[in-house]
Parts: C-alpha cells; structure tokens; sequence
C-alpha cells in the first residue's frame, strides 16, 4: 500500500517512513503542498492508499491543501497537527479530512487510523466481481441479517429499525465476527472523528444495538480493549431471549 507523506520536517519524515515501511506501508515523501499536489496526479504508479497531511508547510497552510486534493481527488486524507483546538478540527473535517490525528500520537494508533480509513475507501468505490459483490449484499449471523446494500438489518426474519449510526455500528462489527475492535478504531470508523468525549456515545449506541436486537450477547465487550461480534449458535431465536442489559 502507497502513503503520501505531507511533511516539511526531514527529520520526523524520515523517522515515521521508517516506522511505517516497517509496517508495509510504501512511503513517498513530499515537502510542500505544490509538491503533494503534483505526487497525487495521475500517473502510472499505483495510486495513494492514504494522505497524511501535516498544517505547518512552509508554502501553503494545509487546510487549503486539503481543500485542492479534494478537487483532484478522493484519496483519504489524515490531518496530523499539533493544533488540538476543537474549532481546528471541525474546519478540517468539514474541508474533506477523513480523520485528524493529534500530535503527539502513538503510532500504533495511527496505524489504525490509515488501515481504518483505506478500507473505507477500498469498500465505497471501484467494481467488484459478481461473486464478491453478490456474497455482500447480506451478512447472515445466525437469526441476524444484515443487508449492507439497503442498510435493512433483520432477526428472525423480523425487521429491526436502526439509526444510521446503529447500522454502522453494528456493520463494522458484523463484517469481521470473532474480531476485535478497539473502542478509538470503531469511534474513528464510524464517528469518524478521534474527539475526546466521543466513548461515551459509543457505549450508548452498543446497548442500544443490544436491546433492539435482543441479543445481549451478541456484542461481547472486551475489557479494556474494546468490542466484537459474537455468531450466535445456529437455530438459536431472538425471541427467546430476555430484553439486553443497558450495560455495555
């Protein structure tokens, strides 16, 4: 996978390329706004997974950077600054960023946020194959469907209302049973957003999934870590479980 790398420090640059080459990660460098610009035109070359974009650049602010790379392109962007301020962070989401790091972060977080915002990109866009795109029209967990394409989840056949955020939510899960999410990787997948407050939302929105679905266990909390989706066992019906507990 291709990083663009927006950072005008060399010294940091090259430490992160290092981490990130590590990691798989294949990183191109680019000084300036003008010269990220130029890097993300079209060529030959595989295209850009993900844009970290450093603020401070020597030639343009990168707020505005951010703004022209969403004019050529759809390639996701990561803000990450040293400015933490809340107005920042609205400015640079509402400008096309799909996420915006903090510094000084830990980098086995951001890790999470490129992998986290490359699949979303990979998922929303480009033709599937019949066979692939036929095996994700619904995700059938025991009793639970789950229809990604009309966004309708059922148990038992019954339908169950869910707010967008709920769908996504419980979408997120459902696509990989059996993994774990960390709590900053489901708020910044679906939330998009790394806020701090944004926890609680999140242990709100989990016990409201609980209790529409019945199935308090559907969803397993993982101490300390965050959360996973548990397949129920075949045959077994929503109906005959007790109502979930508002706890999470």
């Amino acid at each position: 996978m291709r990083l663009l790398l927006v950072e005008d420090d060399d010294h940091v640059a090259a430490a992160l390329s290092a981490v990130l080459a590590k990691h798989g990660l294949a990183v191109v460098h680019a000084r300036s706004g003008e010269e990220a610009l130029k890097a993300l035109l079209p060529d030959s070359a595989e295209p850009f997974a993900v844009v970290l974009l450093d603020l401070g650049l020597p030639d343009q602010d990168g707020f505005e950077v951010c703004g022209r790379i969403r004019k050529i392109c759809a390639t996701p962007v990561i803000m990450v600054t040293a400015r933490s301020d809340v107005r920042s962070r609205i400015h640079g989401l509402n400008l096309g960023a799909d996420d915006y790091v903090v510094k000084p972060y830990d980098t086995g977080e951001l890790l999470a946020r490129i992998h986290a915002v490359s699949r979303r990109n990979a998922s929303g866009g480009g033709e599937q194959p019949a066979e692939e795109s036929a095996a994700d029209e619904a995700l059938r967990l025991g009793a639970v469907t789950v229809e990604l394409p009309t966004r309708q989840v059922s148990v038992d056949g019954a339908a169950v209302p869910l707010t967008r955020k709920e769908f996504d939510l419980l979408a997120l899960l459902a696509q990989r049973p059996g993994v774990v999410f960390r709590r900053e990787q489901i708020i910044s997948e679906v939330w998009r957003t790394s806020w701090e407050g944004t926890g609680r939302t999140l242990e709100v929105h989990i016990a409201s999934l609980r209790a529409k679905l019945r199935m308090p266990a559907l969803i397993e909390t993982v101490r300390g870590v965050g959360y996973r989706l548990v397949v129920p066992a075949s045959g077994a019906s929503a109906a005959a479980r007790p109502p979930a507990s508002p706890a999470s």
